[in-house]
């Protein structure tokens, strides 16, 4: 239940905004643009996957990497949190939430299924078992990170009055998110195979972090902060989210090709 002066579509907008980036920076910006660099004649992008005809480790890594740099940058902005309106600033907390939580959670996601991005990254590297060790360690120590960071830009939006607002702000977003994976892949060329493999595990189990945050943060309640208002109805948020979400479905989720 949310609180009630949080507008409900609104959330969900902002969540499904967030959720988009978060994808397009990954597969777009991350695998595309590095394979386009790297001399592919042929790059096909959609939701789910980045298809090219050329294949280097650092095409499969730049998704998580640049995940993980615009991670920092939403951070960097979150900085002076007072420069923003409660919708805004909620959008940038998301947009990090989700660009860490895909960047970091994939490093455990590859280790321990030993697909995705960076079991391609680590393919040939000997011995394997040690490299895929590294891989879990590394996911789980910097999603733990990744989980206190974000609780600490999610805290002014904590009310003690109302802790089911807290859960509202989280667990909207992963709802969000896992429809939209879920309904970006059935279009996707590929097939269903990969909305199971990748498209719904990578989102679910990536964001899984939002579920617990709100236990988390009260938990470890700290000093009172002044405390955000309530994030309002919007048309603009709105209009902008659905819009999104139809080209991010329809139109992404069926593949854009480049070639050259």
């Amino acid at each position: 239940m949310l609180c009630a002066k949080d507008d409900r579509l609104t959330l969900i907008a902002i969540s499904a905004l967030a959720c988009i980036v978060q994808d397009v920076l990954h597969e777009g910006l991350g695998h595309g643009v590095t394979a386009w660099l790297s001399g592919a004649h042929r790059v096909t992008m959609s939701t789910v996957a980045l298809q090219s005809d050329i294949d280097t480790r650092w095409i499969s890594a730049n998704g998580t990497l640049v995940n993980l740099v615009f991670a920092t940058v939403f951070w960097l902005l979150l900085l002076k949190p007072q420069r923003y309106r409660p919708a805004t600033h909620y959008f940038l907390v998301l947009a990090m939430a989700g660009n860490l939580f895909t960047g970091t959670g994939y490093f455990f996601f590859s280790g321990v299924s030993n697909f995705g991005d960076w079991a391609d990254v680590i393919r040939g590297f000997e011995p394997h078992w040690l490299w895929q060790l590294g891989l879990v360690v590394l996911g789980v120590a910097s999603y733990c990170a990744s989980m206190l960071l974000v609780a600490a830009k999610l805290k002014p939006f904590q009310s003690n009055e109302s802790p089911r607002r807290l859960r509202a702000l989280c667990w909207t977003p992963y709802v969000t998110d896992g429809l939209l994976a879920g309904l970006g892949g059935v279009f996707n060329p590929l097939g269903l195979f990969y909305v199971i493999a990748s498209a719904l595990p990578s989102t679910l189990g990536a964001n899984a972090g939002l579920l617990s945050l709100p236990g988390l943060m009260q938990r470890r309640r700290g000093a009172e902060e002044e405390q955000i208002g309530p994030v309002r109805a919007s048309v603009a948020w709105i209009v902008i989210g659905a819009v999104a979400s139809l080209l991010f479905i329809l139109v992404l989720g069926r593949g854009i090709t480049w070639s050259r």
